[in-house]
This record gives C-alpha cells, sequence and structure tokens, in this order.
C-alpha cells in the first residue's frame, strides 16, 4: 500500500504540473494500492478551500483513520527527533505514524521532512 503525502497529492491535481504527471503514473504502474491519511484530507482540503474549489476527485480516494495506536507512536516519533535536535512537524510525525502502523509507504517529494525516521519506508 501506497500513501500519498499532501505535496504529491497537490501536484497531482493541479492538471498543468509535469511532475503531477510522473507522480501519478509511477503510482499507477506500480500496481500497488493508493489511499491517504485523515491528515493529508486534512490540509488537502484547507488549501483547495481557501485558494481554489474543492475537488470530488479527493473525496473519492481511500483514507487511513488517525488511531491511538498512531496518536502514541506519533508523540515518539516527534520527541526522538526533538531530542537529537532535529525538527519533525507535528503533521509529518502523525502522517509517518499512520504509514508505519499500516505497513505503508509514503510517498512524498519532501523526504528531508521525514529523514531519520527508521521505520518509515518511502516510496
Amino acid at each position: 500500500m501506497i500513501i500519498l503525502d499532501s505535496d504529491i497529492l497537490i501536484e497531482i491535481y493541479d492538471k498543468e504540473s509535469k511532475v503531477g504527471e510522473a507522480a501519478y503514473r509511477k503510482i499507477t504502474e506500480s500496481g500497488d494500492t493508493f489511499c491517504i491519511t485523515a491528515i493529508n484530507l486534512h490540509e488537502v482540503m484547507y488549501g483547495l478551500l481557501k485558494y481554489a474549489k474543492p475537488s470530488g476527485y479527493l473525496m473519492q480516494l481511500p483514507v487511513l483513520a488517525y488511531t491511538m495506536e498512531d496518536a502514541i507512536l506519533a508523540a515518539k516519533l516527534e520527541f526522538d527527533t526533538e531530542k537529537r535536535g532535529k525538527r519533525l512537524s507535528r503533521t509529518d510525525a502523525m502522517i509517518a505514524a499512520i504509514s508505519i502502523n499500516n505497513n505503508a509507504k509514503l510517498y512524498t517529494n519532501d523526504k528531508k521532512h521525514f529523514v531519520g525516521i527508521g521505520k518509515l519506508a518511502l516510496f
């Protein structure tokens, strides 16, 4: 399973984006299932409400919920990263935890946000 990060979703929904075209092709050619997290849904929906019109396509994607287990792991990831003198945003910690707990690969162009999270598989 592949989880699409917000930056990938934004590129895919931008009909003029070559990055989005390449991302969509990479996902479909992988043959793997893909979804988003409730956190990504929030981030992208907020952006669409603020800068564009919400898209019905977004609502058709499977969405993984943020569970108690995800919350516990996200807090640990954020704390451990901070202890090492680095910063992991709260939403990125939440997305990483959902990915890890669902044994999914995270597809993002913002790999630097997720560096140092050992168990996280990136696509």
